[in-house]
């Protein structure tokens, strides 16, 4: 009974452990993402205002952000002070914020990251000048890139190229010097793609071996916790059946007892009524410690069942026929419709459920009322359905009605009195079945139970 309680308590542990190695590793797998593009985002600006210092022209403010946070990342201390300054023009007394470059004195600052880096100056349709690089390219000019830097200064874009790899690109303009209009560099992205796949196998991994020794720690853990729990249930469920069978016995000798006094008396004697009491009392303990027996044996898993092929036309019809004749003597109509179909399911089980909805359809529809037996197919199921036009149940029962022992007021006004088993029992053989029962009502217009079943 407790095993799914186990299963619950070792799935809740996994889906934290998972929900935690997933913030874990997607942080990690952002922030090294996040440090790559910066770091490309800094060093391509840094090119460029390089390129500005090497064409003589003014750096502009944003470029000369850009270099000093990247000079700033890739040194402790800030340069010594050199004759040419990103500004290229007038002496400037040397501080902390000012950043001095010149060709000799860059070369410092030309680590692996710029290194790769291409540069290609084009004109204003996006026709290569000149492509000042230590290496042949096998990349044309972005044009939409061009286009977007004319328009708007500069523009940063990554591009993927026909081998699947990806590209990071800096466009800047720059002042019309002859032809050169647009400053295009750009650096692969296919060492920093790399990594970023290594770093992610490795945390799927790391991530799967934790979630699988939690679930093992956790599956074991529960069990552990769940010991006296499951001993405690054992020893309830014993008890109940223990109970039961040493009950059976006595109440067996009291009703026998009670037949053979009663046949010694006359007609009219008074004590014949009170020993019909004694024999109504005795088949209601007598059914109420098999329905306990019942339900025992489904909460331990040790009711047998036998699985069939399920005629419901012969069923329903042999049902109708006996009912039929209860029924007529309360002044209540009981329909069998068209029925066609077969169900998977142990036939004198699913006869006990259907009984069980019957009686409780004829206890509560008044005379002149009427109770119906359908089926019908859909959804990969079968359906049997129970209704009647009786008194209905009132919507704030409607959620405890498949709970033991539960009744509704009305239930415990009638005369003839029910355990209040008889719905659990039913949910219980339905759901050994591989079946679900369902129940809706409205006060005053009636109830309506549908046990679904899977196909023959």
């Amino acid at each position: 009974m407790l095993k799914k309680l186990r299963w619950q308590l070792s799935a809740l542990y996994v889906l934290a452990a998972l929900i935690l190695v997933s913030l874990i590793g997607g942080g990690a797998y952002g922030l090294l993402a996040y440090y790559f593009r910066s770091s490309t985002d800094l060093a391509l600006q840094y090119k460029v205002a390089h390129e500005f210092v090497r064409m003589g022209q003014p750096v502009p403010e944003d470029l000369q952000a850009a270099a000093l946070a990247w000079q700033t990342s890739r040194r402790s201390t800030t340069p010594s002070p050199i004759p040419s300054n990103l500004n290229g023009g007038d002496d400037h007394e040397n501080d902390d914020s000012e950043i001095h470059l010149t060709n000799e004195a860059s070369e410092e600052y030309y680590d692996s990251e710029l290194a790769s880096i291409f540069l290609l100056e084009l004109d204003d349709r996006g026709e290569i000048i000149s492509s000042p690089n230590l290496y042949t390219l096998n990349l044309d000019p972005d044009q939409e890139a061009v286009r977007a830097a004319l328009r708007s200064q500069s523009d940063f874009r990554t591009v993927r190229l026909t081998d699947g790899s990806r590209v990071r690109l800096f466009s800047y303009r720059v002042g019309q010097s002859d032809d050169l209009a647009v400053l295009q560099v750009g650096r692969s992205l296919k060492d920093q793609d790399r990594v970023l796949g290594q770093l992610l196998v490795g945390l799927i991994s790391l991530g799967s071996l934790s979630v699988a020794l939690v679930g093992l720690g956790s599956w074991w853990l529960a069990g552990r916790s769940l010991i006296p729990a499951q001993r405690a249930w054992n020893r309830q469920q014993a008890f109940i059946a223990n109970a039961s069978h040493e009950l059976r016995a006595p109440l067996t000798l009291l009703r026998a007892s009670a037949e053979v006094a009663q046949r010694g008396l006359g007609a009219a004697d008074p004590q014949r009524e009170l020993l019909g009491d004694i024999l109504g009392e005795t088949d209601h303990m007598n059914k109420l410690v098999e329905d306990l027996l019942l339900l025992s044996r489904l909460d331990a898993g040790q009711l047998e069942l036998k699985r069939e092929h399920v005629n419901l036309q012969t069923l329903l019809a042999s049902l109708g026929r006996e009912m039929g004749r209860v029924a007529v003597e309360q002044g209540v109509t009981l329909e069998v419709l068209q029925i066609q179909g077969s169900a998977a399911a142990d036939p004198t089980r699913l006869r006990q459920v259907l009984l069980i909805a019957l009686d409780n359809a004829l206890r509560h529809t008044p005379s002149g009322g009427t109770i119906r037996l359908a089926v019908r197919e859909g959804d990969g199921r079968i359906t049997i359905e129970v209704s009647d036009t009786g008194s209905g149940i009132p919507g704030h029962h409607l959620p405890h009605v498949f709970e033991r022992f539960y009744r509704g007021e009305g239930d415990r006004n009638q005369e003839s009195r029910g355990s209040g088993l008889g719905l659990s029992i039913a949910q219980g053989l339905v759901e050994a079945m591989g079946g679900k029962i369902e129940l809706e009502s409205k006060a005053g217009e009636g109830t309506l139970v549908s046990i679904q079943l899977l196909p023959a």
